[in-house]
C-alpha cells in the first residue's frame, strides 16, 4: 500500500509541474519510493527476522530522515524567498544537521555493540525533534508574514501533522509500553502524509491564495 501511495505522490507532483520548484520535497517523495521497493525486495528476499533487513530498514530511515530534514529546509527557503536569505538558509540547515549528527554520534560513542545501528537511530530520532521544532517556527512565520499561498500552507500544516503525530506516538509508547498502538501511529501518519501532499499537488493549483488569518481562526 505505502508503495502506490508514495508512486501517486511522485506522478502528483510531476502532473502539477512542481518538480523545479519543490525540489526537496519532490526528491524526498521519490526517496521515499525507491526505498519502500528496495525494502520490499530485501523483505522478500531475506525475511523479517534477518540481519540484512535490520540493518536495511533503520539505514534506510535515517536516509529518509534526512531527506524529510531537507524538504522541510525547503519549505523554509519558499516562505521567506521575498526576504533573499535562502542561501544562510541552506548554510544554518547543513550546520545544524551536521551539529545533530555529531551530537548524535557522541551520544552512542561509548557504545561496542552495534555503533553504526545505535547512531542512526539516535541521529533519527534527533532530527525528528528538530523538525518538529523547526515546523512549528516555520508555522509561526507563515502566521507572522501573513503568507497567503494554499498550496504552501497546506504543505507546511501537513508535515506539522506528521511531526506532531510521531513526537505523540514517541511519547505514549515510552509512557504506556504495554500498549502497542502506539508504534502504529508513526506508521499510519508515514502513509498519510504522501497523500495530503499528493492531494495539495492535485487539487490546490500554485496561484490559489488564502488568507492565514482565515487559518488561524479555523484552529481555534
Amino acid at each position: 500500500v505505502s508503495v502506490l501511495l508514495d508512486a501517486a505522490a511522485v506522478a502528483c507532483v510531476i502532473r502539477s509541474r512542481s518538480v523545479r520548484k519543490y525540489f526537496t520535497l519532490s526528491l524526498y517523495l521519490l526517496t521515499v519510493f525507491l526505498l519502500d521497493v528496495s525494502r520490499y525486495l530485501v523483505l522478500t528476499g531475506y525475511g523479517y527476522a534477518s540481519p540484512h533487513y535490520f540493518y536495511f530498514y533503520y539505514m534506510s530511515d535515517a536516509i529518509l530522515t534526512i531527506f524529510l530534514y531537507f524538504a522541510l529546509m525547503g519549505l523554509y527557503c519558499h516562505v521567506f524567498q521575498e526576504m533573499g536569505v535562502h542561501h544562510y538558509l541552506r548554510v544554518a540547515a547543513l550546520m545544524l544537521l551536521a551539529g545533530t549528527a555529531w551530537v548524535s554520534y557522541q551520544v552512542v560513542a561509548s557504545s561496542s555493540h552495534r555503533l553504526l545501528t545505535r547512531f542512526v537511530v539516535e541521529l533519527s530520532q534527533n532530527l525528528y525533534f528538530i523538525g518538529l521544532v523547526l515546523t512549528y517556527l516555520l508555522w509561526g512565520a507563515v502566521m507572522k508574514l501573513r503568507e497567503t499561498r494554499t498550496r504552501l500552507i497546506q504543505l507546511v500544516l501537513a508535515l506539522g501533522v506528521y511531526f506532531s503525530a510521531f513526537a505523540a506516538s514517541y511519547a505514549l509508547r515510552n509512557l504506556y509500553p504495554e500498549f502497542l498502538l502506539w508504534r502504529y501511529v508513526s506508521h499510519l501518519m508515514a502513509l498519510l502524509l504522501p497523500v495530503s501532499w499528493a492531494y495539495t499537488f492535485l487539487k490546490i493549483p500554485e496561484e490559489a491564495r488564502l488568507a492565514t488569518a482565515r487559518v488561524a481562526a479555523t484552529n481555534r
